[in-house]
C-alpha cells in the first residue's frame, strides 16, 4: 500500500515539508511506503473548462505536473493534500494542480482515503483547511481524521519542529492513515466492493 503525500508549496522542504515528513515517517513505521510529491514552484494554469479529460483522464495541456501527478494518484492507495496558507486560502499552487486533477481524473481519487494538511506563520489556517478538504468531500474520498485539525504552525522548518502539538496531530493522522487503508484492504480481501452509484444528477438553479 501507498499513500502520495502532495506538496504544494513553492519550497521543496519548507513548513508544509515538514509536516508531511513528520506523516510519512509515521507510515512508514506501519509499512506503509510514502511518496512527497513537490508540485514545483513553475506556473500551473487552472481549469479551462474545455472537457476533452473526459475521455482520457487527461489533462489536455501537458506542459506542467498535473498528467504526472495524475499517474501517480492512479497507483496510490491514499492521499494527504498538503498546501501552506497564503491569504487564508491554499497556495495558488496546490489549488490548480488539484482542480484540473481531480476534474480530469476522478477514478482515481473516489472511495480512496484522504485527508489535508495545512501550515501557516499565524493564521488563516482553519479555511484554508476547509477549502482542501472540499475536494475531499466532492469526489467521495474517505476522510481520514486526527486528534485536532491538521495544522502546523512556524515561519521556518525549525519553528514547525516545535510545534510539539502539531508534530503530535501529524503523527496521529499517519496511524489512522495506516489503520483505515489495512481495514479497506481487509474489507477487500473479504468480498466488501466498494458502493453502487446512480446516474449522476444535475439540477441547475436557474431553469
Amino acid at each position: 500500500m501507498k499513500v502520495l503525500l502532495i506538496n504544494g508549496s513553492p519550497h521543496p522542504h519548507g513548513c508544509t515539508y515538514t509536516a508531511l515528513k513528520e506523516i510519512a515517517d509515521e507510515l512508514g513505521k506501519r509499512n506503509i511506503d510514502t511518496e512527497i510529491f513537490h508540485t514545483g514552484n513553475k506556473p500551473v494554469m487552472s481549469c479551462m473548462a474545455c472537457g476533452k479529460c473526459k475521455a482520457t483522464h487527461r489533462c489536455i495541456y501537458d506542459n506542467d505536473v498535473v498528467n504526472t501527478m495524475i499517474e501517480k494518484a492512479e497507483k496510490a492507495d491514499g492521499f494527504i493534500f498538503g498546501s501552506p496558507v497564503h491569504y487564508a486560502a491554499p497556495s495558488g499552487m496546490i489549488t490548480a494542480v488539484l482542480g484540473r486533477a481531480f476534474y480530469a481524473a476522478r477514478p482515481a481519487f473516489t472511495y480512496k482515503p484522504a485527508a489535508s494538511v495545512v501550515s501557516a506563520r499565524r493564521a488563516g489556517t482553519t479555511a484554508a483547511y476547509d477549502q482542501l478538504n472540499k475536494f475531499i468531500g466532492i469526489t467521495e474520498m474517505l476522510m481520514v481524521p486526527s486528534q485536532y485539525w491538521n495544522m502546523v504552525h512556524g515561519m521556518t522548518p525549525e519553528d514547525v519542529k516545535k510545534d510539539e502539538e502539531g508534530l503530535q496531530i501529524m503523527r496521529t493522522l499517519g496511524r489512522n492513515m495506516a489503520w483505515m487503508l489495512n481495514i479497506l484492504d481487509l474489507a477487500k480481501k473479504n468480498g466488501v466492493e466498494t458502493p453502487c452509484e446512480e446516474p449522476r444528477q444535475s439540477t441547475n438553479f436557474i431553469r
